[in-house]
Formats: C-alpha cells, sequence, structure tokens
C-alpha cells in the first residue's frame, strides 16, 4: 500500500490532478472518494471526466446513485452512495457488478470497502481550515 498526500490550491488544481490520475486509468480500476459535503468530490471526477472528454456531461448522481459516461476506450461509472443506508442496498442495484465494466468513481465509497476488490484506489479530499479553496488530498494504493 502506498500513500502520496497532494495540496490542491483550488478547484482548477484539483482538475488538473484528476485529469493526471485519469491518464493512468484503466478497465476495472475503481476509485472511492471520501470527504465532507462540498471538499472537492464531484470536482475531483469533473477532471477524471475532462481527461475523456466528457466534461460536459458531468452531473452529480445524488438522487440516481449512478450515472453512466461512455468514453470511447470504456464506460465510467460515478456512483453516489451518501443516500444509500446500508450494503445491501448497494447489491439490490447491483453496484457490485459495476467493478470489472469500466472505471468505477465511488463517492462516499467508504460504506462499501468491504466488498471492493483488494486492488482501488482511495482519495480522502480535506478542506483547509485557512484557505477555503485549498485541498488537502490523501490518495492510498490499496
Amino acid at each position: 500500500m502506498q500513500t502520496f498526500k497532494i495540496i490542491s490550491k483550488n478547484p482548477s488544481q484539483t482538475i488538473d490532478l484528476a485529469e493526471k490520475i485519469a491518464a493512468k486509468l484503466k478497465k476495472g480500476d475503481i476509485i472511492v472518494l471520501s470527504g465532507e459535503l462540498g471538499a472537492g468530490k464531484t470536482k475531483f471526477t469533473e477532471g477524471i471526466l475532462t481527461y475523456f472528454g466528457l466534461q460536459n456531461e458531468i452531473s452529480s448522481p445524488t438522487f440516481t446513485i449512478v450515472n453512466e459516461y461512455n468514453a470511447p476506450q470504456f464506460d465510467i461509472y460515478h456512483f453516489d452512495l451518501y443516500r444509500l443506508a446500508d450494503l445491501d442496498e448497494f447489491y439490490a442495484i447491483g453496484g457490485d457488478e459495476y467493478f470489472s465494466k469500466g472505471i468505477c468513481i465511488i463517492e462516499w465509497g467508504e460504506l462499501i470497502k468491504d466488498i471492493l476488490p483488494k486492488n482501488y484506489i482511495e482519495i480522502d479530499i480535506k478542506k483547509d481550515e485557512d484557505d477555503e479553496n485549498k485541498r488537502i488530498l490523501t490518495i492510498i494504493l490499496h
């Protein structure tokens, strides 16, 4: 397991970082994003989608649980598990069946950590107390 800490000074840098990570992603990769409301999880997802030319399609899947994006290389699945009560609800929507279909980006993914494949990328985004634009991203490669 490897851990990295990166400081993003503004939303634009968060998008740039996500694009750099997206360049290395392949089918079957899973990114779990955690952090309080407004920390930048959806902004990070925007960066990944931007890399794949899908920046104009981003929307938060808060009410649909998952949004599907068709990139030329593979599909990208953007989950928002904030409203799920438990792991059974994730199974009920067939969430685990998405893991090998494309790239999965899972906001509030700590709910399903026990069923994730052993290799995934965990990114915890924290707001800086002194600068409202700054974010501290802790990236853990499992």
